[in-house]
């Protein structure tokens, strides 16, 4: 039984000495910033250029988008000029139905059974240290609800929230995680 213990003692002790000697960068949270080149990002205030949503969607959608960097990295946010930058405008906003549901009332139209919130923020993200990063790209997600048991202003703000975290996910992960 001892000697068990002592060859725990000593592969656990090989394990730790190893890592200890790797150069091999790795950052659990899933990032590859090189923290030498880059300590610093801005994000410049997303316009809402959809003319759909709710009043403050814009301010909601930047303000998430710097709290998810700050949170998932050791960047410091800095009002202009940051070492990556990310600027952009939610480009759509909509609401469509996706399933027709039939009346059984033949006086009564048929009626759509689900409906989808759908939202596409464009995003111009600019490392100023590796141009190679730098991107233009669109991101969307969408949340369906159901229009027989709620109305879009008693799931707009939950769902907006869900499709946003989904879109910040996607961007940080073009940006700084390069997968």
């Amino acid at each position: 039984m001892r000697s068990t213990n002592k060859l725990t003692l000593y592969v656990l002790g090989l394990v730790f000495f190893l890592f200890q000697s790797c150069s091999v960068k790795y950052s659990f949270t899933g990032t590859n910033i090189d923290y030498n080149l880059v300590q610093t990002f801005t994000v410049e205030n997303f316009f809402n250029d959809s003319g759909g949503g709710p009043a403050n969607i814009e301010q909601r959608f930047t303000e998430s988008l710097k709290e998810y960097y700050q949170r998932n990295t050791q960047l410091e946010l800095v009002r202009s000029n940051g070492n990556l930058q990310l600027m952009g405008a939610i480009s759509r906003y909509t609401v469509t139905p996706q399933a027709a549901v039939s009346s059984s009332d033949p006086n009564l139209p048929d009626r759509a059974g689900t409906m989808r919130l759908t939202i596409v923020v464009d995003v111009e993200y600019i490392n100023t240290t590796n141009e190679e990063e730098n991107l233009k790209r669109s991101f969307t997600f969408f949340q369906d609800y159901d229009p027989r048991t709620t109305t879009l202003l008693d799931a707009e703000d939950e769902m907006v929230d869900e499709i946003f975290t989904t879109i910040i996910q996607d961007i940080f992960t073009a940006t700084v995680a390069n997968w």
